[in-house]
């Protein structure tokens, strides 16, 4: 098992790896740019030096992304499932520049068109994202919800269904969040 914490990229994504390294971190996660914004600026090439030398002189095993809240993958059609796809795909390429191996993505909110609905919409969109994406090696790591609202991801089976059903299935991995498992109702 390895110990870490979500690091602030406060001045710069090298600060979070040393953010890390100050708690005993043994793993850490960032967001790639502002989880409150839809698109960000992708690292500049003096950045990306920094962040790479600092990773390679820290004792970090890995550096995970976290995608931006806004995104939302289950949506229906919509100017915002549209401006959701967009972003993941810029925050890939974000993460692909920082030689991230994961990004962690809430699965999405169907807003009340059922659950079915909205595993096909979060399976048609991460084809979309992928396909616009498949030079790159980031994966998307799925993580379980708490099941707030219309919250897909609060039961495995969510999971497993967009795992089964993707046309890329090796671009996927499960994030497992125990705090969001206990208030799903799974007894750990």
């Amino acid at each position: 098992m390895l110990f870490g914490a979500h690091c602030s990229t406060a001045g710069g994504f090298h600060l979070a790896v040393q953010r890390s390294e100050q708690i005993g971190g043994e793993i850490c996660q960032i967001f790639v740019k502002n989880n409150m914004q839809w698109f960000g600026k992708a690292p500049a090439e003096p950045q990306l030096g920094l962040f790479g030398d600092e990773l390679r002189k820290s004792k970090l095993l890995k550096v995970f992304g976290h995608t931006g809240y806004l995104i939302n993958l289950a949506a229906g059609a919509s100017s915002n499932r549209d401006i959701s796809l967009r972003s993941l795909i810029q925050e890939i390429e974000i993460a692909t520049l920082l030689n991230l191996p994961f990004l962690v993505l809430h699965p999405g909110a169907h807003l009340g068109t059922g659950d079915q609905a909205g595993i096909d919409q979060i399976v048609a969109g991460l084809n979309e994202v992928f396909t616009a994406t498949k030079a790159s090696q980031v994966r998307i790591a799925l993580e379980n919800t708490a099941g707030q609202g219309s919250c897909l991801g609060h039961r495995i089976e969510h999971l497993a269904e967009v795992f089964d059903r993707v046309d890329q299935p090796r671009r996927l991995a499960v994030c497992l969040d125990t705090a969001h498992f206990f208030a799903a109702g799974y007894d750990i």
